[in-house]
């Protein structure tokens, strides 16, 4: 009976040229046009959630702290140990606060809507805001804000937040330069901080706060 022939397969090595991407970075500076209202996921608050999925008992509620509220509520840069209790304290001495990066590329790729030739499809693989870090600092002082709020099922309730009157941020905008060019990306922060907007009761959320523009030479007056 004859030997089984084997099969020899041959591979081929190719050499694939990559085409380098064109990677460009821009900075921005953006400067605050309405108040920049903080909600940040308080440690009591998640606590709270966790248990809910965890079916653990509900514990009773505790009162209300208003100034402890409002130090939750706000992002600190790089907080060390007492920070947050400094806030609570109304002493910024030493205290850099921030904001998710996050939002500020959401209002970004959000502003698509009101610019013409750029997909908010595209806009989300096409730029990305302070790559690798999860907060902006924002240049600014916080004081407390107390509002009234719906919540679940038309449940008025009262929220102290921080507010920022007045600030700014510096943003770092990596892009890919031949699917935008600076200009386009220039244009989609400027479009968003009018008609998006960040933090809460923002343009997007039917409200006017967290609304900015990109500085121009006229603001370094």
């Amino acid at each position: 009976m004859p030997a089984a022939k084997k099969k020899i397969q041959k591979q081929t090595e190719i050499a694939i040229d990559l085409p380098q991407m064109n990677r460009q970075t821009l900075i921005l500076t953006l400067v605050g046009d309405s108040s920049l209202v903080m909600h940040r996921w308080s440690e009591k608050a998640k606590k709270m959630m966790l248990d809910k999925q965890m079916k653990k008992a509900k514990q009773a509620k505790e009162a209300k702290d208003p100034q402890q509220d409002f130090a939750e509520s706000i992002y600190i840069f790089d907080e060390k140990p007492g920070d947050r209790e400094k806030v609570k304290n109304l002493d910024f001495k030493g205290i850099r606060f921030g904001f998710p990066a996050v939002a500020f590329k959401a209002a970004a790729v959000g502003a698509c809507r009101f610019a013409d030739g750029v997909k908010m499809t595209e806009a989300r693989g096409a730029f990305h805001v302070n790559l690798g870090e999860d907060l902006i600092e924002i240049e600014g002082t916080p004081k407390p804000r107390e509002d009234m709020v719906r919540i679940a099922m038309g449940t008025a309730d009262i929220r102290f937040r921080g507010e920022f009157k007045k600030w700014r941020a510096k943003i770092k905008v990596q892009y890919n330069a031949s699917a935008m060019s600076a200009e386009q990306v220039t244009n989609l922060f400027n479009i968003a901080g009018f008609g998006v907007g960040v933090g809460e009761a923002r343009p997007e959320k039917n409200g006017s706060w967290g609304m900015f523009h990109v500085a121009t030479s006229e603001d370094t007056k």
